[in-house]
């Protein structure tokens, strides 16, 4: 009987899904980690459109009562290390969402609560 309980113990790890072998310290980790790169960010010279783009994007976290600073990148070498040609851009958690127009309120709502 004592052979059972033994492989008993082993069968009895903390697991968050079937696919991995992953425990509570290791989702942790984990999910700290993209808490601590998470930002958002505007690709722009500065120009009006580049401000809209960050007015709405204030008002879309502020709706989703996320406390996420947006960066205002203005440096052309900066942002074309991203691949942005035309900008304004959006870009959320170093993931460029949008470049090359100006969203609106709900259309940021809408990116964030999909990448978030």
């Amino acid at each position: 009987m004592g052979l059972f309980d033994k492989f008993k113990k082993k069968e009895e790890k903390e697991e968050c899904c079937s696919c991995c072998n992953c425990n509570s310290e290791s989702v942790e980790k984990e999910s700290k980690e993209i808490f601590e790169n998470a930002s958002v960010k505007i690709l722009g010279s500065g120009c009006k459109k580049c401000n809209e783009l960050e007015k709405a994007t204030k008002e879309a976290l502020d709706m989703l009562n996320m406390n996420d600073t947006i960066d205002h990148v203005t440096d052309f070498a900066k942002i074309a290390a991203y691949g942005v040609i035309s900008t304004p851009a959006l870009v959320v958690d170093e993931k460029v969402v949008s470049y090359g127009k100006v969203l609106k309120t709900d259309e940021v709502l809408k990116i964030l609560k999909k990448i978030r």
